[in-house]
């Protein structure tokens, strides 16, 4: 079928002096800028690191941190990731539970849960520890957050029948929420003297490394669910 030379012809724009080539002038505009504008860059996975001073780094040089220490191995891996210092000295499972809001505001991917230690050193009632615990869990539930939830043993000075009670806290609530676990945060390093600072009881630097290459493998996979990238994409 031939096609009409009216409409054959090639589209030619009003000119500029009417709201028609106002209209044409606009879209010309913002097709320019579309064309000019670099894809958006895809944001960093924030990995949120939640606890006590074994995550604030207590005693150490903010580079030495867990999270800090963290972040720079996931990077030279590759990944583009933030880890978030989540980290308060000397809190409970209760206090923790309490800042809990204020610590989701930064809006993470993925959270790391290290708690439990102070409520041992206090020789609060497990009991206490698992409800506190388990409303954390509930919460970053709710949120549609991946957990790896970190364990804690007892001190065996405080008994054996606290102790057993204590120590299964920690793998009770991941099976019940169906989390990632990862058994003891301090594994490797605790009662190491050349690893810890001299209160025997926080990590120093090099303590805090080997804790980050021994929870590697619980965390990648959930680094790589969450969808963690290169710089390249």
């Amino acid at each position: 079928m031939e096609i009409p030379a009216a409409f054959a012809r090639p589209l030619r724009l009003r000119p500029a002096g009417g709201r028609g080539g106002l209209l044409a002038a606009a879209v010309l505009a913002l097709s320019a800028l579309l064309a000019q504008a670099p894809a958006a860059a895809a944001k960093p996975l924030k990995l949120l690191t939640f606890g006590d001073s074994l995550i604030h780094g207590y005693g150490l040089p903010a580079d030495e941190t867990f999270p800090a220490q963290l972040e720079a191995t996931l990077r030279a891996e590759g990944l583009d990731i933030t880890v978030i210092n989540g980290g308060n000295s000397g809190d409970t499972t209760a206090a923790g539970r309490a800042r809990l809001d204020w610590a989701l505001s930064d809006d993470p991917d993925l959270v790391l849960v290290t708690l439990g230690g102070n409520d041992m050193l206090r020789g609060l009632e497990p009991a206490e520890t698992y409800r506190n615990l388990d409303a954390i869990l509930s919460r970053l539930e709710a949120e549609g957050l991946p957990v790896l939830l970190t364990g804690m043993l007892a001190q065996r000075n405080l008994g054996a029948e606290y102790a057993a009670e204590f120590d299964a806290v920690f793998p009770r609530l991941a099976e019940e929420h169906d989390v990632a676990f990862y058994p003891f945060f301090l594994d490797g390093v605790a009662l190491r003297p050349d690893l810890n600072q001299p209160d025997g009881l926080h990590p120093n630097g090099a303590g805090v490394a080997v804790i980050v290459e021994a929870i590697l493998p619980a965390l990648r996979p959930l680094i790589e669910a969450a969808g963690a990238r290169g710089p390249d994409g």
